[in-house]
């Protein structure tokens, strides 16, 4: 059956969301994808066709990462309105089990990209992040107080977790507090005290990546993590701890963090032929 959507749906639906205590980012991002599917649908009835035709729509424009994204906010928005026949299925996706070059950063980028940050203050949240294994998001939980005692407790998304402080990254932090001048609350701030945000991070770290000659596709805040998650894997070989340590309610989760590029995915195959054939 064809339903007309409320024209305040879309507003009931973000104090909803609000409601459920979703992040501000993820409310933002729900809210953007509904009003693209109502831009799509005009003053037409939704049912479960026209999903669908908006689905397929989605899949000629966009990655299919994206578009089950798009799709999971949509039909977090249908339930929401008693409409569950206009949810769609997700795009089954193959998991690789490695990931492209192109998007890898490696160990000798991250050292060029710290070496051109210099001593600014982009440098040492490089350092804390690659170094901790932290969300962008959860940096704001690193605060003067959080590097006295070594440890940052993160409360995010009705989560909390602990976030150990390595004693250089400690080091290093207490360098820059000092350096600084901060006396209490997060190490990194605007100019009026307020914590960074990623938009200002993710600025700064595309301008840097052009003195340092990585390509910018590699350089992002959560490739820092991810840079993070394969070093601590190829050294300590324990995926459980990690999990623990990047705050992952799922091993299948950390695995992703762990892929490593094609080419050492061949080198690896060749050594075993190698052995089969010698």
């Amino acid at each position: 059956m064809r339903q007309k959507i409320p024209d305040d749906a879309l507003p009931r639906f973000a104090v909803h969301l609000q409601e459920e205590e979703k992040s501000r980012a993820t409310i933002e991002k729900y809210l953007r994808d509904v009003r693209s599917f109502l831009a799509y649908l005009g003053d037409e009835p939704a049912d479960k066709t026209t999903v669908i035709g908006y689905k397929a729509f989605l899949t000629e424009r966009y990655a299919p990462a994206s578009v089950n994204s798009m799709l999971a906010a949509l039909n977090c928005f249908f339930r929401f309105l008693g409409l569950q026949s206009c949810c769609v299925r997700l795009l089954k996706i193959q998991r690789r089990i490695f990931i492209g070059e192109e998007k890898e950063l490696t160990k000798t980028e991250y050292r060029r990209l710290i070496e051109a940050a210099g001593e600014s203050r982009m440098s040492y949240i490089l350092q804390t992040i690659c170094g901790t294994g932290i969300r962008v998001s959860e940096l704001k939980y690193i605060t003067v107080e959080a590097v006295q005692a070594g440890k940052a407790v993160v409360n995010c998304k009705n989560k909390m977790r602990i976030i150990l402080l390595p004693v250089p990254v400690r080091q290093m932090l207490k360098r820059y507090i000092r350096e600084s001048g901060i006396r209490t609350g997060p190490v990194f701030v605007t100019r009026s005290g307020h914590p960074l945000n990623r938009s200002n991070i993710w600025r700064d770290m595309k301008a840097l990546c052009r003195r340092a000659g990585v390509a910018s596709q590699k350089v992002f805040p959560h490739n820092l993590r991810h840079l993070f998650a394969r070093i601590f894997y190829a050294v300590e070989k324990d995926i459980v701890r990690l999990a623990d340590l990047l705050g992952h309610s799922s091993i299948n989760t950390t695995r992703i963090y762990t892929m490593e590029s094609g080419s050492r995915q061949c080198s690896c195959l060749e050594r075993i032929q190698k052995i089969l054939t010698t």
